[in-house]
C-alpha cells in the first residue's frame, strides 16, 4: 500500500512542479502548453485505464471525449448565442445554461452512460475482433458528430464555448485522475481484469467475469475521457468533430506507447514526453518554414518524429518506458537493496 501511495504522490507531484514552474515563469506560451498537457494527462491516464488494465487496444477513447466536449458546450454557451452558433437546435435544450464547471462533470457522466449502452456486447470479444470492433465504435461516433447538425453543427466548426479551463483546473483534475487511476489499479477489479489480462482462461475458470470486468473499466476510461474533452472544449472554446477522430487518437495512444500502457507511471512520463518533444518539433517546423530552405512549406514534422518514435520503443522496449513496475515500486526496491547493502 505504501508503494501505491507513494506512486500517486510522485506523479502528482510531477503536476504541482509542472504548476510551479509554469507560474515562476510567467509566459503565456508556456502557460498554454502545461494546460494542453494536463487535458491530455487526464485523456492518457483515461485510455491507460482500460487498455492497461484489459490488455485490449481501443480506438472509440477519442469518441468519448468528443461525446464530452459537445455536451459540456451544448449545457454552457449562452442562450443568444446557441442561436448563431446551433441555429436548428432542438427547443428543449435553448434555454439551458449552467456553470462550465458542474457541465464538465455532466459531460463525464454523459460519456460515460453512451459507453455503458453501447460497449457491454463488445466486451467479450478479444484480440483483433476487439481492436476492429472499437475502431468501428470510433467511426460510428465520429459520423454521429459529423452529421447530427442540430446539436453539434454538423462537419462546421462549434464556436460560442464559454473559456473555462486554466492551468490550476486542469493540474487539479489530472492529479484527481492519477490518484483515480492508481486507485482503480489496485481495486478488486483492477486485479482480476489484470488477471484476465496475462491469462484469460485461467482467471474465468476462477470465477472472474471477463465481458462485466471490462466493461466496468471501458466505462470509467469514458468518463475520464468526456471529462477530458469538456476540459479542452472549455479550452480552445471552439471545435469540429475532426479535432475528435484519428489525429487526436494517434497522439494520445503514441504517448500511451512510448510511456507504458500497463502502467500509470508510464502514462504521465509519456504525455509530459510526447508534449515536449511535439512542441520542440513545431518550433523546429516552424524555424525552417521562416528560413524558406525548402520550396514547400514543412508539415507534418511531429506525427512522423512520433510515428519513427513509437517503432523505436516497439522494438527496443515494447512493453514502454515503464512495462510493468510503477515508480513507487521502482523506488521502494532501490531503497530496500540501498538498505540491505548497507547492512
Amino acid at each position: 500500500m505504501n508503494r501505491h501511495l507513494l506512486t500517486a504522490v510522485l506523479l502528482s507531484g510531477l503536476v504541482v512542479l509542472l504548476v510551479v514552474a509554469t507560474e515562476a515563469l510567467g509566459v503565456r506560451v508556456f502557460d498554454r502548453i502545461a494546460t494542453n498537457l494536463c487535458v491530455s494527462l487526464v485523456l492518457v491516464i483515461g485510455l491507460q485505464i482500460f487498455m492497461g488494465n484489459s490488455g485490449i487496444l481501443s480506438f472509440a477513447h477519442i469518441g468519448f471525449m468528443g461525446v464530452g466536449a459537445y455536451v459540456s458546450a451544448l449545457l454552457t454557451i449562452p442562450a443568444q448565442m446557441k442561436g448563431m452558433a446551433l441555429p436548428d437546435l432542438y427547443p428543449i435544450l435553448q434555454g439551458i445554461q449552467v456553470s462550465p464547471y458542474l457541465a464538465i462533470a455532466l459531460a463525464g457522466v454523459a460519456a460515460a452512460v453512451v459507453a455503458a449502452v453501447m460497449s457491454y456486447p463488445l466486451m467479450r470479444l478479444s484480440d483483433a475482433a476487439a481492436v476492429i470492433t472499437s475502431f468501428a465504435l470510433l467511426v460510428v461516433l465520429h459520423t454521429v458528430m459529423t452529421n447530427w447538425s442540430n446539436v453539434t453543427n454538423g462537419p462546421r466548426t462549434l464556436f460560442g464555448v464559454p473559456k473555462a479551463t486554466d492551468l490550476l483546473l486542469a493540474a487539479g483534475v489530472a492529479v484527481a485522475a492519477i490518484v483515480g487511476a492508481v486507485a482503480f489499479k489496485e481495486s478488486r477489479t483492477g486485479l482480476l481484469l489484470r488477471a484476465s489480462r496475462d491469462d484469460e482462461v485461467a482467471a474465468a475458470a476462477l470465477g472472474a467475469h471477463i465481458p462485466h470486468l471490462r466493461w466496468r473499466a471501458f466505462i470509467v476510461a469514458a468518463f475520464f475521457a468526456g471529462v477530458g474533452g469538456a476540459l479542452w472544449g472549455h479550452f480552445v472554446t471552439s471545435f469540429s468533430p475532426n479535432a475528435f477522430y484519428l489525429h487526436q487518437t494517434f497522439v494520445i495512444l503514441g504517448m500511451l506507447v512510448i510511456g507504458g500502457a500497463n502502467t500509470v507511471t508510464g502514462a504521465v512520463v509519456g504525455a509530459f514526453l510526447v508534449t515536449g518533444a511535439f512542441e520542440s518539433l513545431r518550433s523546429v517546423e516552424a524555424r525552417l518554414n521562416d528560413l524558406k530552405l525548402f520550396n514547400d512549406q514543412v508539415v507534418g514534422l511531429t506525427e512522423i518524429v512520433l510515428a519513427l518514435a513509437m517503432i523505436a520503443v516497439l522494438i527496443l522496449r515494447p512493453g514502454g518506458l515503464f512495462p510493468s513496475r510503477e515508480i513507487g515500486a521502482v523506488l521502494a526496491r532501490a531503497f530496500a537493496n540501498k538498505k540491505k547493502g548497507a547492512a
